[in-house]
Formats: C-alpha cells, structure tokens, sequence
C-alpha cells in the first residue's frame, strides 16, 4: 500500500479509508474543471461480445473484425491490435484451443476475463510483463468481494463458472474459491443511469449492496411518474403525452391526464409484436444483413411509438442502434434524424456534464457538418466541447481534435458568409 500511496502522490491524490464509505482516492490538492485527475489502463479487460455484436480485443472497433484463426472466439481489426494483444493471448489461445466446440460456446465475456486475469498474474509473476505499484494483481485481491451478501442462487453459479474457468487453464494449483470470489469482484460494471430512480437503487443494491445517496437519487421528485415516462406506456391518444399507472381493478392503464384507460391485452400484444420483430432484426444483424436489420428496427420503432412514452428509454435505445447502423451504411441524412430524436431524452436521463450526452452532440455536429449544415453543425460542436472538455479533460488528443473541428467549421461559415458579402 505505500508503494501505491507514494505513486499517486505524482497525481496529487491519496488513498483514504472514509467511515461507511469505505476506501477511496481523495485529492490532495486543488483541481480545476477538466483537469484530467488519473489516467490508468484497466488491469485487464474484454469486449462485451455478443451473438449479434462484435469488437476489436486490442482497440474495440466493430467493423471489418476478422476471427483468430486458431481459437475461433476472438476477433481482431488487424495486425496491429492483433501483434499488441499477443503476449497474452497467444496463453489464452492455445487454452481455448483445447476446448470442443459446445464448451467454446459458453465461454462468455466473463469467463474470458477471468481466464485473462489469472493469465495476466502469470505472465506479471514470470516477469515476461511488468508490473508497478499501480499495475498489480494484489491491487485485485484488495477488492471487496461481499461473499457474505451474496445469495445462494448467485453463489452457485459463482462456482460453476470458476470451475469453468478451471477447465480452460487447467493449472493444479489453482484455487476455485478464489475464482468464485473475484467474480464477485471484477465482474460488477457501474450501472447505466439512463433510468428512474427506482430502477438506478434497485440495481446498486442489488450490485454493490448499499443504497445511493448522491445529489441524483434524493433529490425531490415524483418518481412514480417519473418512472411512468421512462419505463412505462403511453396514451392511447395522440395528441395526449401523459404518463399511465395500473388502474386499481389491475385491467389496465390509466393515463393521468385524460383518464383514458388501455386494457393490459392491448399492451401485451404490441410487446409481443416487439419481442418478435426484435428476435428477427437479431438474426438479421448476426447474418450481417444490414439493411433487413435496419428495416426491421424501423418497424420496432413504430411498435413503441404506439406503446411507450415518447421520452421512452427502450425507444431512445432502438432510435440509437439504428443511428448507428445509418452511420455504417453513410446514410448521413437518416443518421441525422434519429440522432436528432435522441438527444431530448439524453437530455432528460443523463446530467447536464454526462460525457454520452456530451458525444451525441458531438455526433449530431459531425452528421450536420458532413451535409453542409455549417450553422447547427457550429451549434451541436460548441454544446460537445461544453461538456467534454469537462468530462474528458482539457489537454487530451480527443477534446484538442473536437476544438479543431468546431474551429474549421467556424472558419468554413465565416468564410461563406464573407462570399456571399462579395456577391
């Protein structure tokens, strides 16, 4: 630990044990806003893949991904990432390797960071990778684990995926119940905060084991309805934008500003519609169809339109995957539309700094440039640099590469406007 404490004093931060609160970083000196606080690459780390997404090991990218020939289950965007991972995955591949096909298949994104974990510690105690005060496995075994909170439901499948990992590495010594308690550790992801407050404490509580109390979650508000909006249904009348609850007689919704009633088998089957147009844009997605993919996402989107609140998440979150399938195809013009319709419920959901509100203006500003809309382009780019240099610090390559485009397209409108004088 004082090894660790003497490294982050050059950040001007210190370890602290807060009563209730537990260990944290705290500053030991003044910071201003976008200061960048700490720069550290994870421990280790891997794609959230899945049966319909893809990314890079080495850099995350999406596109143009290509599998590693011999185990079959990582996928790379070229050379580069491909030699740079290499080190380590050259041990996971031959572990993989050994594995038949069904056993490959279950070898989820958890599983495989467990697998890298053990892998990472062993190259470290080999000294064939370095390790430093901030770069260490012991820093893992400092983690908290909550074992004691834990049911026994998650406790079970705890031990059957460290016993999988055991079959992969296939060391002797390998210690299961330590497997089992760092998946406790490592495997538990900050949650989204698009969400009501309701939802947000439900799952903190369910990960973390403690109830929020920041500035987000006690501040006064009707969650009931807020919730109701970003969860719930919405008005069988359109040109009503209420938010419905349960009817006390449980046969339905009531919307709370006309008092209209929608049965609970007219909202079943419209969410069937969308399960089952959504099992089929999957299989379209995973067959690398795009443009099926993005017809039926479409047809998604009118599902929900009929079902959900305009301020809907689940709307907001198809509205973003088609924004992102638009960009793919360079349909600049749709991609514009749809990023248009997002960022009124970011807006809502995410806080005033929140770095993905900060990237959909940044987005927005990029497609309205890219159509010659020099103006909104200026706009959407000076909302970005408002909350990304904040969020993403001042002085890195990113927010100095925003700062520069938002000056070209600065340049670009003055100098049209300077034409048009001439005239």
């Amino acid at each position: 630990m004082e090894e660790l404490q003497s490294a982050l004093q050059d950040w001007g931060l210190a370890v602290s044990n807060v009563p209730e609160k537990g260990r944290c970083l705290v500053t030991i000196k003044d910071l201003y806003p976008g200061e960048v606080i700490i720069s550290q690459e994870p421990y280790i780390c891997v794609p959230n893949n899945s049966a319909t997404e893809s990314r890079c090991d080495g850099c995350f990218a999406s596109g143009n991904l290509k599998k590693c020939s011999a185990c079959q289950v990582v996928w790379y965007c070229g050379s580069t990432c491909q030699k740079s991972e290499w080190k380590l995955h050259r041990l996971e591949c031959d572990a993989l390797s050994k594995l038949d096909k069904d056993r490959r298949k279950s070898v989820t994104p958890s599983i495989r960071l467990m697998v890298k974990l053990y892998l990472w510690r062993k190259l470290q105690s080999e000294k064939t990778i370095s390790a430093t005060a901030t770069d260490n496995y012991n820093l893992v075994e400092e983690l908290v684990a909550h074992m004691k909170d834990i049911d026994e439901e998650q406790l079970v499948l705890y031990a059957k995926m460290a016993n999988l990992v055991n079959l992969i590495l296939q060391w002797p010594d390998i210690n299961i119940k330590e497997i089992a308690e760092n998946f406790s550790k490592v495997m538990i992801s900050y949650i989204e905060t698009a969400g009501s407050t309701m939802t947000r404490q439900k799952s903190l509580k369910q990960q973390y084991f403690f109830t929020c109390t920041c500035p987000c979650c006690i501040k006064v508000q009707d969650d009931i309805r807020e919730s109701a909006i970003l969860e719930g249904y919405r008005c069988k009348y359109d040109r009503c934008n209420g938010f419905l609850l349960r009817d006390s007689d449980d046969k339905g919704f009531v919307c709370q500003q006309c008092g209209l009633l929608r049965s609970k088998e007219e909202v079943k089957k419209i969410a069937a519609e969308i399960r089952a147009t959504s099992d089929k844009a999957s299989k379209s997605l995973s067959s690398g169809n795009l443009q099926e993919a993005i017809s039926m996402h479409k047809m998604i989107e009118k599902l929900q339109q009929k079902l959900f609140h305009p301020f809907s998440i689940s709307l907001m979150q198809t509205r973003d995957k088609l924004l992102k399938m638009l960009m793919e195809l360079k349909d600049w013009r749709d991609a514009l539309s749809y990023c248009k319709l997002t960022i009124p419920v970011y807006q809502r959901v995410y806080p005033e700094f929140h770095p993905l509100l900060g990237l959909q203006y940044y987005t927005s500003g990029k497609l309205e440039w890219l159509l010659g809309k020099t103006e909104d382009a200026i706009k959407s780019l000076t909302k970005a640099v408002h909350i990304l240099r904040i969020t993403h610090g001042t002085n890195t390559l990113f927010v100095k590469e925003l700062i520069m485009k938002l000056e070209e397209a600065r340049a670009e409108a003055s100098y049209k406007l300077s034409s048009k004088d001439d005239e």
